[in-house]
């Protein structure tokens, strides 16, 4: 049998390939300590763990669901909306809850984008952007983002990289994987450009309740509706990656065009896991606060690890990664991860996954205790030149 030619657009995912690596050498004593992924470590709260038990416990709630899913959880995800961003969401038809909200990049590429369409996509920026163009038949455009322009896109260059067959523009503000919290009155001109050329932007918003004081929305910006979409998630903001919990707002239209995707993709997601998702929409900022004070402490350690490699970062960084440039007697930083790795037993991303302006930076994850950041610290010191 021959594979679909789409399939030769794409790769295997590197955490898929990377954590086979760790599991092999895990396998040979090694026992590394896996500073990479950012999958939370800490439960949920035990509020949104009952409510699932609870809806699990009811013979009737393990029937196929909406689509759309169920109205009182759109209800709960207007109104965190509105208390998180002083955002108004009609939980009637902008609101569409997803099996996680990467499924949401693949539903969106498929609704949206014919053969030959292009989609402006972040140097650097999460990796699923590029592979769900690739699988829909859209051609990657890549803008750069660095430091010279704070980490946001610059218009100028967004300019000229527009043409007629332009569709789609991919932001994600707080930014993964640089930390950068957005500053709103520079993407104004980025969705005035995208109105004037009839062009869609979606922001990726996984991270905004993350070690970040200032949550923001792409939907506090006036007139955003007309032309963006936004992805959020409660698998950061409250430890609930497995879970897959997501969703996708924006204008009564775009909704509805989503969902002819959507409603062929799959059943509807198990109600439990909706009556567990309206718990945690309903959570006071308290449970936020407690996450963000462990998150806190532990990237203190980060940064103390990272002076010790001699790297340079912004502490002004949210999220929970933090992102830091290599010293130049470095060669690079995939040199760098692969010698924490295989000398000292610590996996941290190199950057250039993210994108070529990545290549002289590494990512490390918040998402693994104090002890196991302090053990991390020790095994680099025995081994660093």
């Amino acid at each position: 049998m021959i594979t679909a030619k789409r399939i030769d657009s794409v790769k295997e995912y590197y955490f898929s390939k990377k954590l086979r690596e760790i599991a092999t050498l895990n396998a040979n004593n090694k026992d590394i300590i896996n500073l990479g992924i950012g999958s939370p470590d800490m439960a949920p709260n035990q509020l949104i763990i009952d409510a699932l038990v609870a809806s699990a416990q009811e013979q009737q709630n393990h029937s196929y669901q909406s689509y759309k899913g169920i109205p009182e959880l759109r209800a709960a995800i207007s109104d965190w909306y509105n208390t998180t961003y002083s955002v108004g969401l009609n939980p009637e038809n902008e609101i569409l809850p997803l099996l996680g909200s990467k499924e949401g990049i693949m539903h969106i590429s498929m609704t949206y984008l014919n053969p030959g369409d292009e989609v402006l996509i972040p140097d650097p920026g999460y990796p699923t952007y590029t592979a769900a163009t690739n699988l829909a038949g859209g051609k990657v455009v890549k803008y750069k983002l660095n430091e010279e322009t704070d980490w946001h896109p610059s218009i100028e260059n967004i300019k000229e990289l527009i043409t007629a067959k332009t569709k789609l523009i991919w932001i994600n503000y707080p930014n993964m994987p640089t930390g950068k919290q957005a500053q709103l009155e520079l993407l104004k001109p980025l969705l005035a450009l995208a109105k004037k050329h009839r062009i869609l932007v979606c922001n990726d918003n996984p991270y905004s309740l993350t070690l970040n004081d200032k949550p923001t929305s792409i939907f506090q910006i006036e007139g955003a509706k007309e032309v963006a979409l936004e992805l959020n998630s409660l698998s950061k903001s409250h430890s609930m990656a497995g879970w897959r919990l997501g969703w996708v707002s924006g204008s009564e239209q775009r909704i509805n065009e989503i969902l002819k995707f959507k409603s062929n993709m799959d059943s509807g997601m198990f109600l439990p896991v909706q009556h567990a998702a309206i718990a945690a929409l309903k959570l006071d900022k308290s449970c936020y606060d407690e996450t963000n004070k462990i998150y806190a402490k532990r990237r203190v350690l980060v940064w103390e690890m990272l002076d010790l490699l001699k790297c340079e970062y912004d502490s002004a960084q949210v999220g929970m990664f933090v992102w830091a440039k290599v010293p130049k007697t470095i060669k690079s930083a995939s040199d760098l991860s692969d010698q924490l790795l295989y000398e000292s037993n610590v996996f941290i991303t190199p950057g250039l996954i993210f994108g070529k302006e990545g290549e002289n930076y590494v990512r490390i994850s918040l998402c693994t205790n104090e002890d196991k950041l302090r053990e991390a610290m020790s095994r680099i010191k025995k081994n660093i030149k």
